[in-house]
């Protein structure tokens, strides 16, 4: 999806670049701007130009940023502090707070995991796209709670290999809306992406719809609501919010699939993650604390 901005009398006659260094958010550098203009990603009144280009009061710049085009180096390293549960040699385990993105977006460069990590880590895998270095999984901005980062590639790939064979041990935690009738149960509803809102998923029995398996258990009961243990057996985006939304109980704070005045967060936690050590060939299993605002809410 490109952006637009139009020229104001204030940067009438002002070079392209510099003017979009100033008016990209968050853009890393005038160096990436130009790579941008050079690569044709940037056109003026729906024409290519050179980064030299005065712009002219009135006209409309527009610009996309293909994923692929940014590179580790583009990413600016931030002294973010950040809760290490384990780190070795091989792999980091963070407990990621809630509200922070895992990896830098098309428009979003600063304040992500990612940037905390080229900060604290001398290497990181570069398997997946530049945005990406040494995430292997991820977790939605909206959710707190542990995360494994690899800092090699073959660290990234047998830790990957395990996510894709679904043998990699999580638990989440949630608080949902109303009780939930059974202790125990399990959500099998494939999902696709939604046929209007292409950010969000929803259930699909299709031949489009991809397998989508969660297991929930209910740890406590209080009125209005349901503390649920939910253990994602296949790894889809947005699984366990639309699975929860499908049985009638949606989970509290979430914008998405149920009401957002509901909590003050997405009432979903990362609580643990298990799976075998890349170096050490063991099974290994890291937890974190619940957030404080879900026991104060099973308090109230």
């Amino acid at each position: 999806m490109s952006e637009k901005l139009t020229v104001d009398e204030f940067h009438h006659k002002e070079r392209l670049d510099v003017y979009l260094t100033q008016h990209m958010e968050d853009t890393p550098s005038r160096t990436f701007v130009k790579k941008l203009i050079d690569g044709g990603h940037v056109r003026v009144n729906g024409k290519t130009v050179k980064a030299h280009y005065k712009i002219t009061q009135g006209e409309t710049i527009s610009f996309e940023v293909p994923a692929d085009l940014i590179k580790p180096t583009d990413i600016a390293p931030e002294n973010i502090p950040l809760s290490i549960l384990y780190e070795d040699d091989y792999l980091l385990v963070i407990n990621k707070p809630v509200g922070m993105l895992v990896h830098p977006t098309t428009n979003i460069f600063n304040g992500t995991l990612v940037n905390a990590l080229l900060h604290h880590c001398k290497t990181l895998s570069d398997v997946n796209t530049g945005m990406r270095p040494g995430i292997v999984h991820r977790l939605d901005q909206e959710t707190s709670g542990v995360i494994i980062v690899a800092k090699d590639n073959k660290t990234h790939r047998k830790i990957a290999k395990q996510f894709e064979r679904h043998t990699v041990r999580k638990k989440y935690l949630a608080i949902v809306e109303g009780a939930v009738e059974f202790d125990e149960g399990m959500v099998d509803a494939p999902l696709g992406k939604h046929s209007f809102h292409h950010e969000r998923r929803s259930v699909d029995f299709s031949d489009v719809g991809k397998e989508s398996i969660t297991l929930y258990r209910v740890l406590k009961r209080a009125p209005g609501i349901s503390y649920m243990a939910l253990y994602p057996q296949t790894g889809r985006t947005h699984q366990l919010r639309v699975h929860m939304r499908h049985i009638g109980h949606p989970i509290l704070g979430d914008d998405k699939y149920g009401r957002k005045d509901t909590f003050s967060r997405l009432a979903l936690h990362a609580q643990s993650v298990g799976f075998i050590h890349p170096g050490t060939t063991h099974f290994v299993e890291f937890s974190c604390k619940t957030p404080p605002e879900f026991l104060e809410r099973l308090k109230a």
